[in-house]
């Protein structure tokens, strides 16, 4: 493979010469610009040619950054990627990676320029102009990005990937919500208050569990276990742009099983109960999907319908307003001030680490840390005399 410098008017050119092109017998060349210096051009020659004897060589394409990731990269990377991840790659690459930067050329994007466009994201992100979006939204993007571009080094559109060098926000810059939680008298005067909702079995097993949302209407018959008092997650039905989706359990670790208390058990019962009656009375007309919470027909119930229930139900009970999720921040947060351990705590709700529960449950900590303080002090100052064991005469 052989190379050399062309000028033309003022311009600089480095010419590679790829050989005969066997399809139509006529020498193949292509053309990189290499601006108005000369030098510059001869440092890219070099460049070129040492890409080309290590097998890095790219050829110039004018395919651009919304044309690889909406035309090549999210139809092909679809199948190895969840219902919802995909959903949130092509609805972050629709609203802000191509309005913004999705005419930048794929082989001309630097660090720098994603660099800008994470920060031009920060201050001024939103959609319905009201400021910029949260960090760990555009981080999020940013990981989109970078999986991409790794992917356009492994299929030869670029030499590097630009997002590997971009400054991003951590995600751990941003706010956290605040999380909210009830008491145990909240919950029990919710549950009391709301017997009378078809979704209350499921509300009931949802906070003496921890489940999440989609794991709660995903739960199937077959996976619980009423003789040994207890449940396994091993199925979710998720949202992905409101159309229903049934997936596998978030992780490997949200795949578990989850004991259960008797009083669950009892709601377990007679929910089943009622269920089967109910499906007698229907026949033909029920569809039977073998899940435990459903549609009085068997159907499974939307994840937002349950939630908005939920919501509804809570905005008019005399307890303060939380989301369906912050059922599972109440069963944790009840658990952890109760004294169990974090690490129970963490199985129960199929978090990755036990390190990770305490992270995101660090409002329980300062309590703990000082009975736990309390406690050792009594242990080896306290007063251990034994009360029947008197002075010497």
């Amino acid at each position: 493979m052989r190379g050399h410098i062309a000028r033309q008017d003022d311009r600089y050119y480095v010419v590679i010469d790829d050989g005969i092109d066997p399809k139509t017998g006529k020498r193949r060349r292509t053309w990189h610009p290499a601006g108005k210096g000369k030098r510059a051009a001869e440092r890219l020659l070099a460049e070129l040619l040492e890409q080309k004897r290590t097998d890095t060589y790219v050829e110039p394409n004018r395919l651009t950054l919304a044309g690889y990731l909406l035309d090549e990269w999210l139809p092909l990377a679809q199948t190895d990627l969840r219902h919802s991840t995909y959903d949130s790659y092509r609805r972050n690459a629709e609203l802000h990676v191509v309005p913004r930067i999705g005419k930048t050329a794929l082989q001309k994007l630097r660090p720098i320029d994603l660099t800008k466009f994470y920060a031009e994201l920060l201050r001024n992100g939103r959609r319905d102009g009201r400021g910029g979006l949260a960090p760990k939204t555009v981080h999020n993007i940013h990981q989109m990005i970078r999986k991409a571009l790794e992917d356009a080094v492994q299929l030869n559109y670029v030499v590097r990937n630009a997002a590997a060098s971009a400054k991003v926000p951590k995600p751990t810059s941003s706010r956290r919500r605040e999380m909210q939680y009830w008491t145990a008298d909240e919950l029990r005067r919710f549950l009391d208050a709301n017997t009378d909702s078809p979704h209350w079995p499921a509300w009931y097993v949802a906070a003496n569990t921890g489940m999440r949302r989609g794991e709660v209407v995903g739960l199937r018959w077959r996976d619980v276990d009423l003789a040994r008092a207890r449940l396994a997650v091993r199925h979710t039905i998720i949202s992905v742009a409101y159309e229903m989706r049934t997936s596998d359990a978030k992780t490997d670790r949200s795949e578990r099983v989850i004991d259960l208390d008797a009083r669950t058990v009892e709601v377990l019962q007679s929910h089943r109960t009622a269920q089967r009656r109910a499906r007698l009375l229907l026949s033909d007309g029920y569809r039977n999907h073998d899940l435990v919470f459903a549609k009085a027909d068997g159907e499974p119930i939307h994840p937002d319908v349950f939630g908005d229930a939920f919501e509804r139900r809570v905005s008019r009970s005399d307890v303060p307003r939380i989301r369906f999720h912050d059922l599972r921040h109440t069963h944790a947060t009840l658990l952890l001030q109760a004294g169990v351990p974090a690490k129970v705590v963490s199985e129960r709700l199929g978090h990755a680490t036990v390190a990770f529960t305490m992270q995101v449950y660090a409002h329980v900590i300062p309590g703990m840390q000082a009975d736990a303080a309390a406690a050792f002090g009594d242990l080896v100052f306290g007063d251990n005399t034994d009360p029947e064991e008197g002075d010497d005469a």
